[in-house]
């Protein structure tokens, strides 16, 4: 069985998929969280990409879906991505930013699954993680 196969199958039997929420800025934390959860969601949210990154290493199973700010304090977005697929390499991640546009993932050998700007409206949010954890 591969990774992928059994992170989707803990997902499946599991209860609700665990995404961890990372962004520096905790309005915006909460606000992932007044989306998602009332839809069955479980999060996890970090303000700090070092100590989301830290959970991410220990986690059984691992998060099914990861949403990470670009630009924050220590650590980008894609760096983020980057060790926790260097733990998982077939880890799930939207990248999320309000300061650079879709054309990074064209700059970077480092490939988000999606990417979303801000700001964004719900629905936007609600659509992307129900399409990447259908995939």
């Amino acid at each position: 069985m591969n990774a992928a196969h059994s992170q989707h199958s803990a997902v499946k039997n599991g209860g609700p998929p665990l995404i961890y929420v990372v962004d520096d800025e905790a309005m915006l934390l909460e606000l992932a969280c007044v989306i998602l959860q009332p839809q069955g969601y479980r999060l996890q949210t970090f303000r700090d990409p070092m100590a989301a990154l830290q959970a991410f290493t220990t986690a059984k199973p691992r998060p099914a879906l990861l949403l990470t700010d670009y630009s924050m304090h220590r650590m980008t977005g894609l760096d983020l991505i980057q060790a926790c697929r260097r733990i998982e390499p077939t880890q799930r991640a939207a990248l999320i930013s309000g300061t650079i546009g879709p054309e990074i993932m064209d700059q970077t050998s480092i490939k988000p699954d999606r990417f979303l700007a801000k700001p964004y409206h719900a629905r936007q949010l609600l659509d992307l993680v129900g399409a990447m954890l259908a995939s």
